[in-house]
């Protein structure tokens, strides 16, 4: 039975692996980068890399799961918790989503993963899920509870995350797009805030 040394360790090269992989696919894209490349900038053997993930697809999925699911992986604090703030529960998410945005090696894999979306029919579905589904599904329930408490005004709580996540995703796909064509972004800076606050003055009770 392993000790908690050898789960830590895996657990670490594991992590690693996931960073590397996030580097190597963002500079060289999913087909320039291969499982022996991955392998020997992590410095391990490329069998060492099947203990753990499968194939090279595996290892962009899990990537890809990251990225997809970053925007709340830093708030676990219970959900009604976080709606009962209201507006500041929107705006810590919002700029959760702002720091992925203008962040290098983040916005490298998400315009990959834009790519490959079309390629691959299991990152559409993770991205349903992951991104979509799961997002909608926790806007939603946090809309509901505010709505319960009267902090905002009343309506279909799916349509009102619809509406909140669906600018921020706009926002982040615009930046991405300027940034490929070397365009500056300045005035994209405060967007984030800016739509916080449009979107706060038209629910708000």
């Amino acid at each position: 039975m392993p000790n908690n040394t050898t789960i830590a360790k895996k657990i670490n090269t594991k992590q690693k692996i996931l960073k590397v992989s996030s580097t190597l696919f963002s500079e060289h894209g999913y087909k320039g980068t291969s499982v022996r490349k991955i392998a020997s900038e992590v410095g391990i053997r490329e069998s060492a890399l099947y203990n753990h993930f499968k194939n090279k697809e595996d290892i962009f999925l899990s990537v890809a799961k990251e990225i997809f699911t970053s925007p709340f992986s830093d708030n676990n604090e219970d959900i009604r918790e976080s709606a009962m703030k209201g507006k500041a529960f929107l705006q810590k998410f919002a700029m959760q989503y702002k720091l992925l945005t203008f962040d290098k090696n983040n916005e490298s894999m998400f315009r990959l993963l834009m790519i490959e979306l079309f390629a691959n029919k299991e990152l559409r579905e993770q991205f349903m899920d992951e991104f979509h589904t799961q997002n909608i599904k926790t806007l939603s329930e946090a809309f509901f509870i505010m709505m319960q408490n009267n902090i905002i005004r009343s309506a279909d709580p799916m349509m009102v995350a619809y509406e909140f996540l669906s600018t921020l995703f706009y926002i982040r796909l615009q930046i991405t797009l300027m940034r490929f064509d070397n365009s500056s972004t300045n005035s994209m800076s405060t967007q984030f805030e800016k739509h916080v606050e449009f979107f706060w003055e038209s629910i708000g009770v």
